[in-house]
């Protein structure tokens, strides 16, 4: 039997814009799944493993801008999805997670693939919405109807996130062979305009006055996606030293001008004082640097924080304010107005400069490592490709490497190793270009699910940092000093990407020192069919000590 309101939800959703659909296979959802691989303006895919399909589509609305619709049955399959809700929460990425129940009699009657699906996310979205259970009234179907505009309006609305609607179903799921769905019913489409928020001329001369206060204005932007225009006015704004810019790898801000390389000297107490800020404006998600976050936190300055709307964190411990408005709008007003102490921002680029001069040597002088290993990869990735990068030390070391890139992103929502690998390949699957994952083994191996399906993926590049554990814990002082590090915090493993490139039939080249690393490059972007995987080995212990001698040589520089 065909539910008319379930395919007008899904003829909705393609009215609103929604063209990408992850299904995962199952019963309950069957006329959810049937509704939306028959709709002739949505694509979509099916994807076994419920985890890995959430970070896809969470990957796919990333890049595309526009909620993804999510689709799986009844019972831990929803629960399976929490991971990347959460990511897609705290990074403001949205998606439409349509969930299939039980009727509601039958919770908590030991019926099967049963849990409690209301608001099973909690506060990991922005709404919760549950769909009527049966449509004998002409008033449910009207309530259905107005649900899933609500639904998507909501998850396009800034702060963009994740909405869920459960939808309980009685059987008969299946139509019968006569049935036809459909598509075309004059359906009532909710819409909504938006417009940027911008300030008011009152509102800049108030901002103008207060600026006065100030003469070292330090400028941070945290997570967000790319934005030319953004970088245009940082990179001038910096250049002309009216502000110091420091910009983490995944603000996607940097310029030749603005502050990369912070984390190599942020720490250093005899060079604190000069780097003090008086006002801290920042803008966007989270930054990675956790010295930089200690360092702000430590400097009692003002802080001001600038988005359109939505909840402002505190994370430096000094909020003064929040301005609500676009932050292309109050960084003009900073660009016509501010003077910066001219010392305070010298001091900040003559200690960028040394680090620029004298970090890439230093490694090039080092021992074979994930470290050296990286920046020679770095070198190699394509101007144009999108650079996914896992968390924990991968991301780390692409901070520390301070590369430039047009395009980095990284689920520092949460900041889990989870769906890394899921979320490349749903960006890949919406990318014309190439798409460069950078990842550790345990985040790999964790999330070698996201290659279990039949669709092409050949713009993917893998480079897999393999050093048999989880390297970072040598690196934090109270794990480091157990002697418990290696089996219950390193968490060892002789897994190798080898045998998970044969079973998918994707390019392999393992590397283990620099000759055979710059024999597996000089391929490994030439167009193929399949994806390729350059997989580096190394030693953990070898590499902290490396990290710990690079920091080392570069401290010396700066004395």
């Amino acid at each position: 039997m065909i539910l008319q309101p379930i395919v007008d939800l899904v003829s909705l959703c393609a009215k609103k814009g929604i063209r990408h659909a992850i299904l995962s296979p199952g019963s309950r959802c069957a006329p959810i799944t049937l509704a939306f691989a028959r709709h002739p303006e949505i694509h979509t895919k099916t994807i076994s493993d419920e985890r890995s399909a959430a970070f896809i589509a969470l990957g796919m609305a990333q890049q595309l801008g526009q909620p993804v619709a999510l689709v799986c049955t009844s019972g831990s399959a929803a629960y399976n999805y929490a991971p990347a809700v959460a990511e897609a929460y705290f990074q403001q990425i949205p998606l439409l997670i349509l969930t299939a129940d039980r009727p509601p009699e039958w919770i908590d009657q030991w019926d099967g693939q049963t849990i409690r699906q209301t608001e099973i996310y909690g506060k990991h979205v922005k709404g919760f919405f549950q769909f009527p259970d049966e449509f004998g009234h002409a008033d449910k179907v009207w309530h259905a109807n107005r649900i899933v505009n609500e639904a998507i309006n909501l998850a396009a609305d800034f702060p963009e996130g994740p909405v869920h609607i459960n939808i309980p179903l009685r059987e008969p799921f299946y139509p019968e062979k006569e049935e036809r769905f459909d598509f075309d019913k004059d359906l009532q489409v909710i819409n909504q305009l938006k417009g940027k928020p911008t300030l008011s001329a009152d509102q800049k001369k108030v901002i103008e006055q207060d600026l006065l206060r100030f003469r070292k204005i330090l400028i941070v932007p945290g997570q967000q996606f790319p934005d030319v225009a953004l970088r245009q006015i940082l990179d001038q704004i910096a250049a002309n030293h009216q502000a110091v810019v420091v910009t983490d790898s995944i603000s996607n801000l940097q310029s030749s001008h603005t502050i990369c390389l912070h984390d190599h000297y942020i720490g250093n107490s005899e060079l604190r004082n000069s780097l003090r800020p008086d006002l801290i404006i920042s803008f966007g998600k989270s930054i990675i640097s956790k010295g930089l976050k200690l360092f702000l936190r430590s400097s009692e300055a003002a802080h001001w924080h600038i988005q359109p709307a939505g909840y402002a964190p505190d994370t430096y411990q000094h909020l003064e304010k929040t301005i609500s408005c676009d932050a292309l709008d109050f960084l003009q007003l900073i660009g016509q107005t501010v003077e910066s102490n001219l010392d305070f921002a010298k001091h900040w680029t003559s200690l960028e400069e040394k680090v620029r001069k004298h970090l890439p040597a230093t490694i090039y002088r080092a021992e074979f490592g994930e470290y050296k290993a990286l920046q020679t990869a770095l070198a190699k990735i394509p101007a144009a490709s999108k650079i996914h990068v896992a968390n924990s030390m991968a991301v780390r070391y692409l901070n520390f490497l301070g590369r430039i890139n047009p395009e980095v992103y990284c689920n520092r929502g949460t900041s889990g190793i989870d769906g890394s690998s899921s979320t490349a390949v749903g960006c890949a699957f919406v990318s014309d270009g190439f798409v460069t994952l950078i990842t550790g083994d345990m985040a790999f191996f964790y999330d070698r699910n996201a290659y279990w399906h039949s669709y092409p993926i050949p713009n993917l590049r893998i480079i897999l940092l393999n050093n048999h554990a989880g390297g970072i814990f040598r690196l934090i002082d109270g794990p480091a000093r157990q002697p418990e590090l290696e089996e219950y915090f390193e968490t060892k493993q002789p897994l190798s990407a080898k045998s998970l490139a044969a079973e998918f039939g994707f390019g392999y080249h393992a590397a283990a020192d620099q000759q055979s690393l710059e024999s597996g490059l000089d391929n490994f972007y030439e167009k193929s069919e399949r994806p390729k995987i350059l997989e580096i080995l190394s030693e953990s212990p070898k590499n902290a000590e490396v990290l710990k001698w690079v920091k080392a040589q570069i401290a010396t520089v700066l004395k």
